[in-house]
């Protein structure tokens, strides 16, 4: 471990000093020189690796080294991210990345991002893109415009455009032509959206609209409460249950808390309310706050027209 870290510093040393002077603007110019299987490396304590990143190869420039067929990896204590890229610029004065063209993030714990272009904050750990994204976790897809996350995608915030598909199948048994007893759930809004996979909570903010199967729910926010993944669950060491129980998100509905005009359409009728809150283990919503039901029958109707 001492041999590479020496090694890595010598490297960045001569790259820093040994170079001539090409301003950031000229990078469009031929490189001074290039690098085939570039590799640099981060150690933590005790000479732990924290992170790498890797291309297949590099034109060097006096501030920045650019990349041809990216990968990087971060070593957590929980688990793994590997991120790769078909080009990246690395700069060598604050050592941000900046990456684009088929982006994916991918993680042990099963999440999967993927974008046209992200910039890699190593020193504040966050990763940012302007452009769509798309994040898959479990039968979750996530798609936006613009994020901001943790490389390991635990807390990411969406910045606007939001849609959320909850299936109750995922992509395998779906191809398998398994039928789900559940309902999916599509939930939409404007944006932001803050999502913590650890706390299994997402809240959903301006224009929010929830699409299930029999009724559509809007609201100004949402706070959407997820079970428990038990197939994760079930992978965690017995060492690391005793700490305290395991907060990882699984892919459906456990409670969903509406507040702001609050309006909940089933078929022609429809309810108001301040606030308004579902159970799925129920299915029931209680209403809060003022809440007032319009109810449209037409036998009733019928029935009144004639006296009864």
């Amino acid at each position: 471990m001492i041999f590479k870290l020496r090694e890595i510093v010598l490297f960045t040393a001569i790259i820093s000093i040994a170079l001539p002077a090409y301003s950031q603007e000229d990078a469009s110019l031929p490189s001074d020189q290039q690098i085939n299987d570039f590799s640099l490396a981060g150690y933590g304590e005790k000479g732990k690796k924290t992170w790498d990143i890797y291309g297949k190869s590099a034109d060097v420039f006096t501030d920045t080294v650019k990349l041809q067929d990216v990968v990087s990896n971060f070593y957590g204590q929980d688990e793994d991210v590997k991120l790769t890229a078909d080009q990246g610029d690395f700069n060598k004065a604050d050592g941000k990345v900046h990456l684009q063209e088929n982006v994916v993030i991918t993680t042990t714990g099963g999440a999967k991002l993927t974008t046209d272009s992200l910039d890699w904050d190593r020193k504040n750990q966050i990763v940012t893109s302007k452009d769509k994204v798309n994040i898959q976790k479990d039968n979750m897809v996530t798609v936006a415009q613009g994020a901001k996350a943790e490389p390991g995608l635990k807390n990411v915030t969406l910045v606007k455009d939001v849609q959320v598909d909850i299936n109750p199948l995922t992509p395998e048994q779906e191809k398998a032509g398994v039928s789900g007893a559940k309902e999916k759930i599509v939930i939409t809004c404007n944006g932001p959206v803050d999502i913590n996979y650890e706390k299994n909570i997402a809240v959903f903010n301006n224009n929010v609209k929830v699409e299930r199967t029999d009724s559509t729910i809007y609201s100004d926010r949402m706070d959407v409460y997820f079970a428990g993944n038990k197939s994760q669950e079930a992978q965690v060491p017995v060492a690391e249950k005793e700490k305290g129980p395991p907060e990882l998100m699984g892919s459906s509905i456990e409670k969903i808390v509406a507040k702001g005009n609050v309006r909940i359409v089933r078929g022609a009728n429809v309810s108001y309310s301040e606030e308004a809150v579902y159970t799925a283990s129920d299915k029931k919503i209680i209403l809060n706050g003022r809440p007032k039901l319009v109810i449209y029958s037409p036998e009733e109707l019928k029935d009144a027209f004639a006296g009864d």
